[in-house]
């Protein structure tokens, strides 16, 4: 019953991000750019566990990714604004976050 309520709490936010979307953009990329995931999955991790450190430790790790996700949002905006199709936009938005999480990664594993 658990991960069906999960499940649903997680939907909710994908459709009504959608939904506000069609009536406020800017309302929408406020929500978008809240850490609603990171707050929901803190929740119910210490819902679950009580551990505090576990999600101590993964606030902190969390913060180190948010970084390479950010030029993501500046590829899709200019390929998008200079007609690029839409999947393929995506797809070098994902290549990108995948070798700047690469790097991250590699750097932190150094520290």
């Amino acid at each position: 019953m658990l991960y069906f309520i999960k499940t649903l709490i997680a939907a909710l936010i994908i459709v009504g991000v959608s939904e506000i979307s069609k009536r406020s953009t800017a309302l929408a990329t406020l929500l978008l750019a809240l850490p609603i995931v990171s707050i929901t999955a803190f929740v119910w991790i210490y819902i679950e566990s009580q551990d505090k450190i576990k999600i101590a430790d993964m606030s902190q790790k969390t913060f180190w990714y948010v970084a390479p996700t950010l030029p993501m949002f500046l590829l899709l905006s200019w390929m998008l604004k200079n007609n690029y199709n839409f999947y393929l936009s995506l797809l070098a938005c994902f290549i990108l976050t995948f070798g700047l999480f690469t790097i991250t990664q590699y750097f932190l594993a150094k520290l």
